[in-house]
């Protein structure tokens, strides 16, 4: 279950209601598996729509600047309970003049402690893209040996005459890299959105499955006492009554 806000447009209520996700049941047990995603990408590329999206089916244009929230959801993937957590981030961006990034210290905590990577971009913006090859040497650098299971989306999909960067561009890089490619829309493809997200986390699923139990070392990141929906629900709160205000100056 999960606590979203009551879709009452013509009110801007506080309410909330205790809403079924189907394709995410809640469990009765502990599961038996943690998947840890980071969700990285430049400047207004979608990042926390995307992971709004994915976790509530639900599209929210405004959000404040991102200080990188925690979510964490439980869901059953191949038959298997599993606790996902997804960290999003703060925006990387490219030193001036120079092809290394600029990132702070807790996208590096973050990278250091995930085991899947989301590497977001807008098709309407080509230095959002440009970024990314850089963000993966610094992935590299922190993990030179291990495997990145990453997925690379194309986000704003629905802006096509605003198009900056091709799709064929962006799967050569995706093959590059070593990832999966996914052009999506926030905004009108919520299908795919999930089912790009599902993809990663079989992946990362059989991929643990397969290893035995080992586990990458990393460094611990804090986590909320209790998976962070509140903020997610802050976030959409926030997001309405901005609306709300709006619509009362108009």
């Amino acid at each position: 279950m999960l606590l979203i806000p009551e879709d009452t447009m013509s009110q801007y209520s506080t309410n909330f209601l205790l809403l079924p996700i189907p394709e995410y049941p809640a469990l009765d047990c502990a599961p038996n598996k943690i998947i840890k995603l980071v969700v990285l990408g430049g400047s207004s590329v979608g990042k926390t729509a995307l992971v709004v999206r994915f976790l509530t089916k639900r599209f929210i244009g405004d959000y404040e600047a991102n200080t990188g929230a925690l979510y964490s959801r439980k869901f059953t993937i191949d038959g298997e309970q599993i606790s996902l957590q997804v960290q999003d981030t703060p925006f990387v961006s490219l030193e001036d003049d120079t092809d290394s990034i600029c990132c702070q210290e807790q996208i590096n905590r973050s990278i250091y402690w995930a085991d899947g990577f989301v590497f977001v971009y807008s098709i309407t913006d080509y230095e959002s893209f440009r970024v990314l090859r850089p963000l993966h040497q610094h992935i590299r650098r922190i993990h030179p040996n291990a495997n990145i299971p990453l997925l690379l989306m194309a986000n704003k999909g629905d802006l096509l005459r605003a198009r900056q960067v091709s799709s064929k561009e962006g799967l050569q890089l995706a093959t590059e890299l070593g990832g999966t490619y996914s052009e999506v829309s926030a905004r009108e493809n919520c299908d795919g959105v999930h089912e790009a997200f599902q993809q990663l986390c079989q992946e990362l699923s059989r991929s643990s499955s397969s290893c035995n139990g080992e586990k990458r070392r990393g460094l611990h990141l804090v986590r909320p006492k209790s998976p962070n929906m509140q903020d997610l629900k802050r976030r959409l709160k926030q997001a309405l009554t901005s609306k709300g205000k709006s619509a009362t100056t108009l």
